[in-house]
């Protein structure tokens, strides 16, 4: 693989600069002072900041693109081998990275480095440490997979020589990682187009495990089923959290406020350590919260900072996040877009005050939902009402003979009233005919069903 050499600033183009995650990259080598150039399919306010930074935007993909004096080529795993820009880059032979394998390259120029694993928490608890850092005044450099109003977008750079980022286990980037510390969050069955199955998945977490050097340390949810399969081999030091009794970090005596925050005792090694109170709800964040302050108590944070950042942190967008009221009607948007992440949204949910809990669900992409059908219709079944956009293809297109009218009728044999409307039109019209004051409306999924409760909202 080829190897970045930060000390020597080159000309970088990105190849679906737009991306969440590749925009930050890019920003990250903006600032190490290397050139930067890229494309997307359209512009955004990501591609604007990375102009204003002195990035070169394409709008569109062409061969073109790739200029004279381009050194080195990123793509993001969406890229396939027929897009002209990565044709071009390899008829030119130029060296060429992954975001995943780019992000690797990265963590090598820092002393500590974190990455963040699991099926879902992954961008909450990097944020949650990013909020404790921050108040620690550890000054890192953070990359996270959503916007952070504490550091105004997706990208912090520090001048420490600490790192902080999600490592996604998607078509394994994960193990283009070279991580000091390790965050395993949950193990779950996903990704089913790219995994054969959970045991394939936990396999490539514990490869993942693997990559911390000799000295390092991981952070394991204890809850996993035989977790120590995945820790079996590794040199360097592991540290539990979760509900088992045997866990370094545990939680007990948990509370909830009148908006479902919860508060609880933080228990390490059977001793008190303090009373945590976090700013964002559901039982689920207790246990990212958990990993969290495990992993700042190593980099050495005070129980002080981290009670600190933790309460005063209300969540990244798009993460049980409130868009505001209309009519009496709370209206709240959540990324959920897998069995275990809604029923972890729709339990804190419970906790919160209201009426009737409408859950308006976008599946995202047909394998998923093909996959993991009776485990979506037994989570959204825990909402009062279900009401059900057409399925989010992303990355796919629609050649399983699936559609969200299968995923009704399962949710409707569970016994909870369910509504199939396709278009986000009707969508909005149903829901300002049949929801009331006092009323609770959830927008979930990792598509753009986040548009209806901002139409509801005037947003």
């Amino acid at each position: 693989m080829y190897q970045i050499d930060f000390n020597k600033p080159q000309a970088i183009h990105f190849i679906g600069i737009g991306g969440i995650s590749m925009s930050g990259l890019a920003e990250i080598l903006l600032q190490e002072g290397f050139r930067v150039s890229g494309s997307d399919a359209q512009k955004s306010g990501l591609t604007e900041h990375l102009e204003q930074k002195g990035a070169k935007i394409f709008i569109g993909q062409r061969a073109s693109n790739i200029e004279d004096g381009t050194e080195v080529v990123v793509y993001t795993a969406a890229i396939h081998e027929d897009n002209p820009e990565f044709m071009e880059a390899k008829h030119r032979q130029l060296p060429m990275l992954s975001r995943a394998e780019l992000l690797g390259e990265m963590m090598r120029n820092y002393h500590q480095a974190v990455a963040i694993a699991g099926t879902h928490g992954k961008t909450t608890t990097t944020s949650m440490l990013t909020e404790i850092l921050l108040k620690a005044q550890a000054d890192p450099t953070i990359s996270v997979g959503g916007m952070l109003d504490s550091i105004q977008g997706n990208i912090r750079i520090g001048s420490s020589d600490l790192f902080v980022t999600e490592a996604c286990e998607y078509t394994n980037s994960f193990l283009s990682f070279f991580p000091t510390m390790e965050i395993i969050l949950n193990i779950e069955a996903d990704h089913l187009d790219f995994f054969k199955d959970l045991d394939d998945i936990r396999n490539s977490f514990h490869l993942f495990a693997e990559r911390m050097p000799e000295g390092g340390t991981l952070i394991i949810n204890s809850d996993i089923e035989h977790y120590q399969e995945i820790t079996r081999g590794i040199n360097g030091k592991i540290i539990t959290f979760g509900k088992a009794e045997g866990s370094m970090y545990r939680a007990e005596n948990i509370e909830y406020d009148e908006f479902a925050r919860p508060s609880y005792d933080l228990i390490k090694e059977g001793k008190m350590l303090g009373r945590i109170q976090l700013g964002v709800t559901g039982e689920h964040n207790v246990y990212n919260s958990l990993s969290a302050i495990a992993a700042a108590a190593e980099l050495g944070i005070s129980i002080e900072d981290i009670q600190e950042g933790l309460s005063g942190f209300s969540g990244p967008h798009r993460r049980f996040e409130k868009k505001g009221e209309i009519g009496g009607i709370t209206i709240i948007d959540d990324y959920a877009h897998h069995p275990q992440e809604i029923h972890a949204t729709l339990s804190a949910a419970k906790n919160y005050p209201h009426k009737t809990l409408w859950c308006v669900f976008q599946p995202h992409t047909y394998t998923r939902t093909k996959a993991l059908m009776d485990d979506f219709a037994k989570s959204l079944a825990e909402a009062d009402e279900v009401v059900l956009a057409d399925i989010y293809p992303a990355r796919e297109t629609d050649n399983l003979g699936i559609s969200s009218a299968d995923l009704a009728e399962k949710i409707e044999k569970l016994g909870t009233k369910v509504h199939y409307l396709p278009s986000f039109d009707d969508i909005e019209t149903f829901l300002l005919e049949n929801c009331v004051n006092g009323d609770l409306l959830i927008t979930m999924g990792a598509g753009d069903i986040v548009k209806v409760g901002e139409k509801l909202l005037g947003q």
